[in-house]
């Protein structure tokens, strides 16, 4: 079963050159709203909260704040309306899920810059 989800994968969905990119880092990603005849490109900035999945199966959500109100989406990788994306900073997190984040309010909301 894995062998045709893989061939299916390879075939028939096309894969995109995004830069690499792990839970607590900053990203901007730009992607292509229709509405009737028109499209344009809108970005959602915010702080990944989780990456699930392997290859072109693979997910990410993003946290932002707008407000006082929270706001997540989830992104799939090869989701063909994703134009690009941006990491703005690298994050250093001990988790690859920080759920914890959502709780956080004012300074301890903030996340520490990794160093490369």
């Amino acid at each position: 079963m894995e062998q045709l989800i893989s061939y299916v994968q390879d075939q028939f969905i096309e894969k995109k050159d995004f830069p690499e990119f792990s839970s607590g880092d900053t990203l901007t990603v730009y992607y292509e709203i229709r509405e009737g005849d028109k499209s344009r490109t809108q970005f959602f900035k915010g702080v990944v909260i989780q990456v699930k999945g392997t290859g072109l199966s693979k997910t990410f959500t993003i946290r932002k704040m707008s407000g006082i109100v929270g706001v997540e989406r989830i992104f799939p990788i090869n989701m063909p309306a994703l134009q690009k994306i941006e990491v703005n900073s690298r994050g250093k997190v001990r988790r690859s899920r920080i759920y914890y984040f959502k709780q956080l309010r004012g300074k301890k909301a903030r996340i520490k810059e990794a160093r490369y």
